[in-house]
């Protein structure tokens, strides 16, 4: 079997809103108490309609037998939708056609590296879910065997919320626990004390027996985020998971608020390459390792960011990444087969717009179950492609 070809079609999905007419994804911080100058924030590409707009990229890998690995390859404003079409398209391409896509692992590493962050990681990770999509689909099995097998065969769905008041909080997390939603992430890093009580907000509102996790994505300093844990300590809300507390490269940060609370504390930006994995088990900075197929560089990379943090005894979570519907499938195999994955998985991109899958997904109390068709077992609508492709980028 030979690669023929390597097609991409940028898409382009609209973000939806809340019932109260909240955008799902652009939280709304605490009032500052002093002037803070001009917003630093990247702006959000957006429609005519005012709905922000979230960029992937299509990845169909062609072969003589005819068989079609499909991948998608997420975009943001770092990496740009033409950014990553062109590194497939004028980089990857031309090394990966004509090659036997058997050699799928070796495959990978021709068009990839470790880089602590580059143009090449989305790129390679639509790369790599296409090759995983093909390969499994040649030998007429799931991705999952591809990776060892399945451990499990449901997981159960986590959706981010983000920041807001506790009142718009909670009312946010129950709308989307009324469509069956049972694991919330509320997004917090804004002041510590209104963050707590957005927690406590929640709980009350959902009840017990819901996963709720809180992501700072680097809002806090260390003495913040040590307030934030002693309230929600106090207030008994049993919040599973502090992700990304501080900055980035504050591993040492990260390390004293691990210290302090009982509160295990998960890395997500600070985990951006294998290497620095490495470095967050050898420092022994978290509790618990965030994963990703866009960060990673796709389905491999995960596996192996996983391997090094079972060596430590460490869990991942893998985590939410924008997608049109194979990242979901993806995650869903990852999330079976790889034994030290967090039985909670984040799947926000199913919430928050439309997916470009032929069949809708499908929750039982929470739970998503694995695909087992071949591949990554679910399939994209052409249509669906085509009435959200990118405007002004020829096919």
């Amino acid at each position: 079997m030979k690669i023929t070809a390597i097609e991409t079609i940028p898409v382009s999905l609209p973000v939806g809103k809340f019932e109260d007419g909240d955008h799902k994804v652009r939280g709304i911080n605490a009032p500052a108490r002093y002037p803070v100058g001009k917003n630093v924030t990247r702006p959000w590409d957006q429609d005519d309609k005012g709905n922000f707009l979230l960029s992937n990229v299509i990845v169909k890998i062609h072969t003589d037998e005819g068989i079609t690995g499909i991948g998608e390859a997420a975009c943001d404003t770092t990496e740009p939708v033409e950014v990553v079409r062109a590194m497939i398209d004028r980089h990857m391409a031309p090394r990966l056609v004509g090659q036997d896509p058997m050699d799928w692992q070796y495959l990978i590493d021709q068009v990839s590296w470790d880089a602590d962050r580059g143009a090449t990681r989305f790129s390679t990770s639509g790369i790599d879910l296409a090759l995983h999509d093909l390969v499994a689909k040649a030998l007429g099995v799931p991705v999952y065997t591809l990776l060892g097998g399945c451990r499990r065969t449901k997981v159960l769905a986590s959706i981010e919320v983000p920041r807001n008041t506790p009142e718009k909080m909670a009312a946010h997390s129950y709308e989307y626990y009324q469509q069956g939603i049972r694991g919330i992430k509320a997004k917090i890093g804004s002041d510590p004390v209104q963050d707590a009580e957005c927690i406590r907000a929640i709980r009350e509102k959902l009840g017990d027996g819901i996963s709720i996790r809180a992501d700072a994505n680097r809002g806090y300093t260390v003495k913040e985020a040590i307030v934030f844990c002693n309230l929600v300590e106090q207030y008994h809300v049993n919040l599973e998971i502090l992700e990304q507390p501080v900055g980035t490269m504050d591993l040492e940060g990260t390390r004293q608020i691990k210290e302090a609370t009982s509160i295990p504390v998960e890395v997500d930006e600070s985990a951006f390459s294998l290497s620095q994995v490495h470095q967050i088990v050898k420092q022994d900075v978290a509790d618990v390792i965030n994963t990703k197929c866009a960060k990673a560089g796709g389905i491999r990379g995960v596996v192996l960011w996983a391997a090094v943090a079972e060596a430590a005894d460490l869990p991942i979570v893998i985590g939410t990444e924008w997608g049109a519907g194979l990242k979901v499938a993806a995650k869903l195999h990852l999330g079976a087969a790889i034994k030290n994955a967090d039985p909670v998985v984040e799947f926000t991109e199913m919430m928050i717009h439309e997916l470009l899958l032929k069949e809708p997904i499908k929750l039982h109390e929470g739970y998503i179950d694995v695909p087992t068709g071949p591949g990554l077992g679910m399939e994209l609508d052409d249509e669906k492609i085509e009435a959200f492709r990118t405007p002004g980028m020829d096919k």
